[in-house]
C-alpha cells in the first residue's frame, strides 16, 4: 500500500518545481505590469511620450519559469532512475518562485522611476539581474545535486 502512495506522487517533485517557480513569474509580471501600466497612465495624463521600454522591467520575472522546467526536466531524470528529489523541486520551486516575485517588485520600482526621470535603465537592470542570479544559483546548485543522485 505504502508503495502505491509513493508512485502516486513521484512527480510531486518535478512538478512542484515548475509550478511554484511559475507561480513566481506570475505574481512578479503582475507586479511590475500593474506599476508600467501606472507609470505609463503618469506620462498620459503629462502629455509625455510613455516609455516602451518599461516592458523589460515587466518580462524579467519570466525567466524563472524556464529554470523551474531545467530543474523539472533534471528531476524527471532521477525519477527515471529511482530518486524523487522532493525537496529539491519544492524548495527550488519556492526559491525560484520569490526570486521572481521580488525581481517583480523591484521591475515595479523601475518602472516607476524609469517613467517619472527617463534615467537609469542600466541601474535599474543591474538591480534586476541580481535578483535573478539567486534563481540561477538555486537552479545550478539543484543540477549539481540532482547530478550526484542522478550519476
Amino acid at each position: 500500500m505504502e508503495h502505491g502512495v509513493l508512485m502516486q506522487f513521484q512527480e510531486l517533485g518535478a512538478v512542484a518545481a515548475l509550478a511554484l517557480a511559475a507561480v513566481g513569474s506570475a505574481l512578479g509580471t503582475g507586479a511590475a505590469g500593474m506599476a508600467a501600466v501606472g507609470a505609463w497612465k503618469k506620462c498620459f495624463a503629462q502629455s509625455k511620450a510613455a516609455p516602451f521600454i518599461l516592458t523589460v522591467f515587466v518580462g524579467a520575472p519570466l525567466s524563472q519559469t524556464i529554470y523551474g522546467m531545467i530543474v523539472m526536466n533534471y528531476i524527471v531524470t532521477a525519477i527515471a532512475k529511482g530518486s524523487y528529489l522532493w525537496g529539491a523541486g519544492i524548495l527550488g520551486g519556492i526559491a525560484m518562485g520569490m526570486s521572481a516575485w521580488m525581481q517583480g517588485k523591484a521591475g515595479a520600482a523601475a518602472a516607476d522611476a524609469m517613467a517619472e526621470t527617463g534615467k537609469g535603465f542600466g541601474n535599474y537592470l543591474i538591480v534586476l539581474g541580481i535578483i535573478e542570479t539567486v534563481a540561477l544559483f538555486v537552479m545550478v546548485f539543484i543540477m549539481m545535486g540532482a547530478g550526484k543522485v542522478v550519476g
